[in-house]
């Protein structure tokens, strides 16, 4: 049986960025077939990913940013061949949908992990786990963070990207992902495959939920789905388990199946003492 070909679809404005990345996955996919398609003009995210979905030829298609870089030499294969079995995959996310946030779920609906840059502190990275109901990949998946997703080429084909609702830089991934699960296809976290996101982390930039770009199409996201009937939400801590790492090298080796078990453990642990302590707290 032959190698998928696979798509890379990137939208940067960044040359330098750019080059990184596709240098990235070139070495991922050294092997198997693959392209890599630049957008550089885009006005949306939505709009961008639509351009490359037009344009691509592989059977496997990744929704890229510019600013992730996979650490994993055996991307290829296990991507390959999950998606024998899962219609997208993504690397965060959440299994229930109370907002269109993809971690607004919070415990025990969040799966996956990530790593960024930390803000306040140069060359540490900050590993944060937010928990697994599977291994290597987490299913039941409703919602994913858009820094990578990973669709086979028909079912991105019959979902698309809806550039309309979304011409910004928002919330495009949460309606890629939510239209695909309100369609029946399988959504999955791929939790064994080590990355990092050169930005920062989510917890220290949880203001930029707050802005008025946000809100924008945070309406806008409800009100085409307004069938849904979302509950009012506000915004609470990110639940996970954090590490500050130095180095690229001591990522790899703790992004495990015994450290992501541990760490949702530890979660649970951490809402049952809680639990408890509301209890013990209320008048009988």
């Amino acid at each position: 049986m032959s190698a998928p070909r696979f798509s890379i679809i990137v939208c940067s404005i960044d040359a330098w960025k750019f080059a990184k990345v596709s240098a990235c996955y070139a070495r991922l996919l050294a092997g198997v077939p693959f392209e890599i398609i630049g957008i550089h003009n885009a006005h949306s995210l939505a709009e961008g990913y639509n351009q490359g979905l037009h344009q691509c030829r592989g059977e496997i298609v990744v929704f890229s940013h510019d600013d992730v870089l996979f650490l994993d030499h055996d991307f290829a294969r296990k991507i390959g061949e999950r998606m024998q079995d899962w219609d997208v995959l993504g690397f965060a996310g959440s299994s229930r949908a109370i907002y269109p946030i993809w971690f607004a779920a919070n415990w025990p609906h969040l799966y996956g992990a990530a790593c960024h840059w930390a803000l306040c502190r140069p060359g540490v990275l900050t590993f944060d786990i937010y928990g697994a109901n599977g291994w290597p990949v987490s299913g039941d998946i409703r919602l994913l963070d858009g820094l990578c997703m990973i669709a086979r080429r028909e079912v991105a084909a019959a979902v698309g990207f809806d550039d309309e609702t979304f011409d910004g830089w928002h919330l495009y991934d949460c309606d890629f992902s939510f239209a695909a699960s309100r369609a029946g296809y399988r959504i999955g976290v791929c939790c064994d495959i080590p990355y990092i996101h050169a930005s920062t982390s989510i917890q220290t930039t949880e203001s930029a939920f707050d802005s008025s770009a946000y809100t924008k199409y945070v309406k806008r996201f409800l009100a085409k789905y307004r069938e849904e009937k979302f509950p009012e939400y506000r915004l609470t801590p990110l639940q996970s388990v954090g590490l500050a790492l130095p180095d690229h090298h001591t990522l790899k080796q703790l992004w495990n199946e015994t450290t992501f078990r541990r760490a949702t453990l530890a979660i649970t642990r951490q809402h049952a003492a809680k639990d408890s302590a509301a209890c013990a707290a209320c008048p009988p």
